[in-house]
């Protein structure tokens, strides 16, 4: 197959993408993915440089093109030295953005929760969502592109014990969102996905065994997803395929939650 020849079946064929968080599980993932469909991709991670090396270890023994870089999404200079990187080393320009950045930190009640706690995971999970959409934008804007966040369904259901803060926060992200597409509309669209139970450490660390059993066994599917479930869907949302999705939080749960 010719060079030319793969490109028209690359649905990400001359893109660049940006990854945060995309050093495990669904981040690590939709890095894999994307590169599949042809996008040259930055990984960022925070803690998990093993799965982000290893990612463009994959993507470049199969003629992509890659890179991992560590930084911490809730800096400004972390995400300012990130987006430098990708403009750089890709050829100026960014055409797909994908914020996995996040997590639900520590289960506790309103209670046992201080102000910092609550300020940390909206920092975490929604403010650093604004700063890679708004530090990537100057360079999306001529060509267009998508923004794909990472909600949850905690955002539409208040989520299980303890997750207010977490939930609270990637409601703000679904609105932000809707928000954000409004504003950025028609060249660049922007939409979120909303995970149900994924198998991954998240859940590992935070979900008891027999809650991930059950949840699995009362949806319509019979099992927990998958992290290449989350990023085929992601992917979509990237590709010119979903030109006329904008604004959306797609649910992606086995059937868990009908919204």
């Amino acid at each position: 197959m010719t060079q030319k020849q793969q490109e028209s079946i690359s649905k990400l064929a001359g893109k660049v993408a940006v990854v945060t968080g995309g050093g495990r599980d669904i981040g690590r993932a939709c890095a894999l993915k994307l590169a599949a469909e042809g996008a040259a991709v930055a990984i960022n991670y925070h803690h998990s440089s093993e799965g982000a090396d290893s990612a463009v270890q994959e993507i470049s023994a199969t003629g992509g093109r890659a890179f991992a870089m560590q930084g911490d999404m809730t800096s400004a200079t972390d995400v300012a030295a990130l987006v430098a990187k990708t403009v750089e080393t890709f050829g100026g320009h960014i055409d797909v953005v994908v914020h996995v950045t996040g997590g639900l930190v520590a289960r506790k009640t309103l209670a046992e929760m201080d102000i910092e706690h609550w300020d940390y995971v909206m920092s975490l999970n929604a403010t650093s969502f604004v700063r890679i959409t708004k530090a990537t934008l100057p360079y999306m804007q001529e060509n267009g592109g998508a923004v794909v966040g990472l909600a949850s369904q905690a955002g539409r259901d208040g989520g299980g014990p303890g997750a207010s803060a977490y939930a609270a926060s990637k409601g703000a992200v679904m609105t932000f969102t809707r928000a954000l597409a409004k504003e950025l509309g028609p060249g660049i669209r922007v939409n979120s996905v909303c995970p149900g139970m994924i198998d991954t450490d998240f859940h590992n660390t935070f979900t008891k065994p027999e809650v991930r059993t059950h949840v699995a066994n009362v949806t319509p599917l019979k099992r927990e997803g998958t992290p290449e479930d989350v990023a085929n869907l992601v992917s979509y949302l990237a590709t010119d395929e979903a030109a006329f999705i904008t604004g959306s939080n797609i649910d992606i749960n086995g059937g868990m939650l009908f919204s």
